[in-house]
């Protein structure tokens, strides 16, 4: 069990985020179309799983539209923002701010990607949704960069997420 916290107060998390050198646990989660989306699915390619609880909330919109800024620029490599908001939500958001560089995932229907990656909340008033925390994967699906981030309204370390690729 991992805390963080929300505001100043502690927040249980399930678990522990993959680290630097473990083969990162396979997942199916949900696209925008509703399908399921497969880790397997990006084989070959280099990830910046971005994980948050709600794209509903600054800090979550931040870091999507931030990554989506940097992702055009990266060379054999995708960003996939996950959250537990529906694909519509997701797909709306996205849409609204003209951001077309990410791959929204939604753990709707997923939920044991929370527990395998350490990220389910288990106290508090985001219960069930995902804590804040980013994991970069190499094209064979390694860890090579992992944060989960102390304070849940804070913004992870972009540079560090993008210079580990």
């Amino acid at each position: 069990m991992s805390t963080v916290t929300l505001r100043g107060t502690p927040i249980e998390v399930v678990g522990h985020l993959p680290t630097k050198g473990q083969t990162a646990p396979s997942f199916k989660l949900v696209g925008s179309d509703l399908s399921d989306v497969p880790l397997s699915q990006f084989k070959g390619k280099r990830k910046i799983l971005n994980i948050f609880p709600s794209v509903d909330t600054p800090t979550c919109a931040t870091s999507v539209r931030k990554f989506n800024a940097q992702a055009s620029s990266l060379d054999n490599a995708v960003v996939l923002c996950i959250s537990a908001d529906l694909p519509f939500a997701q797909k709306r958001f996205c849409g609204a701010e003209g951001l077309e560089n990410v791959i929204s995932l939604s753990t709707f229907r997923g939920g044991e990607f929370l527990d395998q990656y350490g990220v389910r909340v288990l106290s508090g008033p985001l219960t069930g949704l995902a804590a804040r925390a980013v994991v970069v994967l190499d094209e064979n699906d390694h860890v090579i960069h992992s944060e989960l981030v102390s304070e849940l309204g804070n913004e992870p370390n972009y540079d560090a997420a993008l210079a580990a690729l």
